[in-house]
């Protein structure tokens, strides 16, 4: 009974580990509490705020307004010299106001225009924080794992060396080898500890840059979860067609220069006549004496029409207009950077496949050749402890270069996405 909760327990904690330990727990994290990506998230919700103050030109506006006012009088003198009787003048005023803006040059309209475009790209800067998030939380979660299988082969590294130079060490009693082969041995266990003692240190850096990026606690890298995979266009052709129609910083630059013509509209409807129509109604009482009352109704219609204003609006036109090229300048340098960016991504993930393979056949053969050498040395062979030293130095060479472009590979995934427009929690499998 005992053995089979036992059993329970582990394959619970286990499943639970590995639940835990995948990329996409680590990336909600990340999303969650990247304080950048927060901050975007606000502007988008002060933006929103924004369009809908804009919406506000195009209703009436109501206002109440009252006054009350009491005013005494003594210490006044007649013209006998007799002083007169203390007066109190009290007075009472209500008004309420209803004003309709019926036109205004088509400011109020490109306004609201204006704050839509705002609108869309401030959902496409929140869009590309989180592309960047994803993509940060990629490198710095495959780089914890590439750095910590390089600490593993190092440490299994140093200790092949340690029982070689013990092993050595026995052989030179028996004459086996030189005193020339110990050396040998003991400078390469010193050279395995040196580089054990660097990849102990781009370790740390690598779990510390983890923890930034994700905020959450780096565990051990075994706990970590290496299938990732993204669906990817087959063709450069293909990235290229995607990119243009959804890569984020070509779409904010799209609009950008949208929102470039709108503010240009904006400046010149400034020129334009206005117009307005205002019902007001009041109430005023006198209580000074006896109590008048009397009521006004007012319907005011006004027509308003800027001229000149010291060549202001004229130089903000001018302004807006040259405002509105940049833009199409800087949508035009966008558009020629996606298509540079986006042929050096696919270039990269099909190069980073190809030395990924190269790396895999790689690390094969110089598994084979140093199982080889190692058993025909340790036979007494004609195997020298300087070929077992290459052999070995080959095999951890192999083993990091086949880890690293296990790395490589993923990112280069993740950056091809981004290029394309297409990177989101929900498109990494």
């Amino acid at each position: 009974m005992k053995k089979i909760l036992f059993l329970i327990l582990a394959i619970f904690f286990s499943s639970n580990l590995q639940a835990n330990g995948n990329f996409t727990f680590f990336l909600e994290k990340a999303i969650k509490n990247n304080l950048k990506l927060n901050a975007e998230r606000k502007n988008l919700q002060s933006i929103k705020q924004s369009q809908n103050i804009s919406k506000s030109e195009f209703f009436p506006n109501l206002t109440i307004s009252g006054n009350q006012t009491s005013t005494t009088s003594s210490n006044r003198i007649n013209q006998n010299g007799a002083s007169l009787a203390d007066t109190n003048l009290d007075s009472e005023n209500k008004t309420i106001s209803i004003e309709q803006k019926l036109f205004s040059g088509l400011k109020g309209l490109n306004t609201f225009k204006k704050s839509e475009l705002e609108n869309q790209k401030a959902n496409l800067e929140l869009n590309q924080v989180e592309q960047e998030t994803i993509l940060d939380t990629a490198k710095a979660y495959f780089d914890y794992i590439y750095k910590s299988k390089n600490e593993k082969f190092n440490i299994s590294n140093v200790n092949l060396f340690e029982r070689q130079v013990e092993s050595d060490n026995v052989r030179l009693q028996k004459g086996e080898i030189t005193l020339t082969d110990l050396a040998q041995s003991e400078s390469s266990l010193a050279a395995a500890n040196a580089n054990l003692i660097k990849a102990k240190t781009e370790l740390l850096s690598s779990k510390r840059n983890f923890e930034r990026v994700i905020r959450e606690k780096a565990p051990n890298y075994e706990n970590l979860s290496e299938l990732v995979r993204l669906n990817l266009p087959k063709s450069l052709a293909s990235s290229l067609e995607l990119s243009r129609i959804n890569n984020i910083s070509l779409l904010i630059s799209k609009l950008e220069f949208e929102i470039a013509i709108k503010e240009l509209n904006i400046e010149r409807s400034k020129l334009l006549p206005s117009a307005s129509i205002k019902v007001s109604k009041s109430e005023n009482q006198d209580f000074s004496s006896t109590i008048d009352e009397t009521h006004d109704e007012t319907v005011k219609a006004s027509i308003t029409w800027p001229l000149i204003k010291g060549g202001e609006n004229i130089s903000s036109i001018k302004k807006s207009t040259f405002d509105k090229q940049k833009a199409k300048l800087l949508l035009e340098d966008t558009q020629n950077t996606v298509v540079s960016d986006t042929s050096n991504s696919w270039s990269k993930y099909q190069s980073s496949k190809s030395v990924l393979e190269a790396t895999k056949a790689q690390l094969k053969a110089a598994e084979i050749a140093n199982e080889g050498i190692t058993l025909e040395y340790d036979s007494g062979n004609t195997r020298t402890t300087l070929e077992v030293v290459q052999s070995r130095t080959l095999l951890l060479e192999a083993r990091i270069a086949f880890a690293r472009a296990e790395r490589d590979f993923v990112i280069s995934q993740f950056e091809l996405s981004k290029q394309l427009g297409t990177l989101s929690v929900n498109s990494i499998n």
